[in-house]
């Protein structure tokens, strides 16, 4: 894979169909079909395949399932990585799981580490108890889902390139999503995108958007309408990035920790 010191982004902001597989997968595959040439990377929401759901037993698949077959072969000589989180089925055990999907394979998968609690997803869903650094195309990517952002030291790197949070973020916490997002992007100095759902789930829970690229500065990539339901585009460039940290090589002075599990 050749190295890029750009990446071209498509984020996915949309309403969900509750616990519906394959109206979700149908809808992508619909919207997908208007992206533009030239594009890195697509992201999904958080459960993008049946909206925030506490039933699993229901809808959840395995990594061979349904979802994941169908978006690697969407994936298949797009140029494009896929990425999002789905209800994952592991041996009768359910994750909120990130995947990585590029040229029809499944390259990387991450599980939620903090579970929602005040949505019970603890009771119903096991927590993740590894990590992952994906690598694409010369860059460095954490990724991570929804609840994950209230934790910084959790999200704390200081040679990831890009933070992917994945989300079902209502709109009655919206002002944090938008404040924490800016904040991960700025004590990390680096790339950080954020792609949350719009609409209402089946629990009439609603959800207003608010999906951004942020440069390390804290700055806004995206300008567009916070609730638009459609495709964010956005261009991140990895030297303006290491240019950034050379002249305020904030990461010498940080403090060293270990995470204990």
């Amino acid at each position: 894979m050749s190295r890029s010191s750009q990446l071209k982004l498509a984020l996915l902001q949309t309403e969900l169909h509750w616990e519906s597989v394959e109206e979700n997968l149908a809808m992508v595959e619909e919207k997908a079909k208007g992206l533009p040439d030239g594009l890195d990377i697509v992201v999904l929401p958080e459960m993008f395949s049946t909206g925030f759901t506490m039933n699993p037993s229901d809808v959840a698949e395995q990594n061979s399932g349904e979802a994941m077959s169908r978006l690697k072969k969407l994936s298949v000589g797009k140029g494009y990585a896929i990425c999002g989180s789905f209800v994952a089925d592991e041996e009768g055990n359910y994750f909120n799981r990130f995947f990585w999907i590029y040229e029809g394979n499944l390259e990387y998968t991450y599980d939620k580490r903090h579970l929602f609690r005040m949505a019970k997803e603890n009771d119903v869903y096991s927590q993740g108890d590894g990590d992952v650094r994906i690598k694409f195309k010369g860059w460095k990517i954490m990724p991570r889902v929804c609840y994950d952002l209230r934790f910084p030291v959790w999200c704390r790197s200081s040679d990831v390139d890009l933070q992917i949070y994945v989300a079902n973020w209502p709109a009655a916490r919206v002002a944090a999503w938008d404040k924490l997002l800016l904040a991960r992007a700025i004590e990390n100095q680096c790339y950080i995108v954020g792609v949350n759902r719009v609409g209402e789930d089946g629990n009439d829970v609603t959800y207003c958007g608010h999906s951004v690229a942020i440069d390390p500065k804290g700055e806004e990539l995206t300008k567009v309408a916070h609730e638009a339901n459609e495709w964010i585009f956005s261009t991140l460039d990895l030297n303006v990035l290491n240019d950034f940290r050379k002249k305020f090589p904030v990461a010498l002075d940080a403090d060293q920790f270990e995470i204990i599990p």
